[in-house]
C-alpha cells in the first residue's frame, strides 16, 4: 500500500495536520506524519506537541501516493529538502496537497503556474502564477490540491480521500463524521 506523507514543522496548524491525518486514516489509507525538525516531537502553533511517525530523512518517495503540507506557518518554505522533494514529486505528476499558508511553497516552486488555487487570506501574493479561487474551500487542478484554512480542514481532507480512494469512500467517511 502506498503512503501519504503529512509533514510537520514547528508552528504547524494542528487542526489542519491532525484533522487531515485522522480523516485519511478513517478512510483506511496509509498515512505517515513526518517531522521536518531535528526530533520526532514537533510543537504546533498552539503549543501542542505531537510525536511524528518518522523523520524526514527516513521517507521513501518511491512508495508515496501523496505529499500533504498543513499550514499554520511559513516555515515549510524554509526546509530545502522538503521543497526539493515536493518539486520532484509534483513534476512527475504525483499528487501534492497544501492548505492555509502552505500553498506559498507550491507558488515559490512555480508549481501553481497556470493553475487554479486557494489559500489563507493574506497569502495570495505568494501563489505565483496561480489563478486565485479564494472563495472556494478546496481547489483541485491536475495533481495539485489547495485548501483555504483551518475551518475548512474537513472539506480538504475529504477531498483528499476522494482523490485517492474514490467518492464512495469519501461519502462513507463523511457519513461517519456526520458531515
Amino acid at each position: 500500500m502506498k503512503t501519504i506523507f503529512v509533514f510537520l514543522t514547528t508552528g504547524f496548524e494542528e487542526i489542519e495536520a491532525l484533522g487531515t491525518i485522522d480523516i485519511l486514516r478513517r478512510a483506511e489509507l496509509n498515512v505517515k506524519s513526518v517531522s521536518l525538525t531535528d526530533s520526532k516531537q514537533v510543537t504546533s502553533s498552539r503549543q501542542v506537541t505531537v510525536v511524528a511517525d518518522i523523520m524526514f530523512d527516513e521517507i521513501d518517495l518511491s512508495n508515496a501516493e501523496m505529499l500533504v503540507l498543513p499550514g499554520g506557518t511559513p516555515a515549510y518554505n524554509d526546509h530545502d529538502g522538503l521543497k526539493k522533494a515536493v518539486l520532484a514529486f509534483a513534476q512527475k505528476g504525483e499528487k501534492v496537497a497544501a492548505i492555509c499558508a502552505s500553498p506559498m511553497v507550491l507558488g515559490g516552486l512555480d508549481l501553481l503556474d497556470g493553475k487554479n488555487a486557494t489559500c489563507y487570506p493574506g497569502f495570495e501574493k505568494y501563489l505565483k502564477g496561480a489563478t486565485l479561487q479564494t472563495e472556494k474551500a478546496v481547489v483541485v487542478d491536475g495533481n495539485i490540491t489547495t485548501g483555504r484554512g483551518p475551518g475548512l480542514t474537513i472539506d480538504f481532507a475529504l477531498k483528499l480521500v476522494e482523490l485517492i480512494a474514490g467518492k464512495e469512500k469519501r461519502d462513507a467517511v463523511a457519513a461517519g463524521l456526520l458531515v
